[in-house]
């Protein structure tokens, strides 16, 4: 039935939040971006994130802003296609300004860790192994 997410993230500065996950080597949608928001493409056609302007958020909402960096209501997980990949994306957001709020996890046929992004927002990187490896 749904074929695309599409997370709404509210941001303090959208200059910044676009030069970070740039960084990580995300692209813009120019034609849906603008003064106050930026769409942002993680997955071509499936997945994506409007960064929006705290201001611009929270005219869309009727009740109070959560700051991320102050408490946390979901973790966005995204899969890569290899431990290297987890590493590379983690590597890139803590250059970016990022932290990283725990070591790697490595399970044998798991690995993740996850990134915290200018805002607070807490982003996890998972790896699975493919079912015939993970035996």
């Amino acid at each position: 039935m749904h074929k695309q997410i599409i997370l709404n993230l509210p941001v303090r500065d959208l200059d910044k939040s676009k030069a970070f996950f740039s960084a990580l080597g995300y692209s813009f949608n120019p034609q849906l971006s603008g003064e106050h928001a930026a769409m942002m493409t993680i997955t071509e056609g499936s997945i994506q994130a409007m960064l929006t302007t705290e201001a611009f958020f929270t005219s869309l909402i009727d009740k109070p802003l959560v700051r991320a960096k102050e408490g946390n209501e979901v973790v966005i997980c995204l899969s890569c296609d290899s431990r290297e990949e987890v590493d590379t994306l983690i590597a890139r957001a803590v250059a970016a300004g990022g932290r990283t709020p725990h070591p790697p996890e490595d399970h044998g046929f798991m690995y993740d860790q996850g990134f915290e992004d200018l805002d607070g927002h807490l982003w996890n990187l998972v790896w699975t192994a493919p079912p015939e490896q993970a035996l």
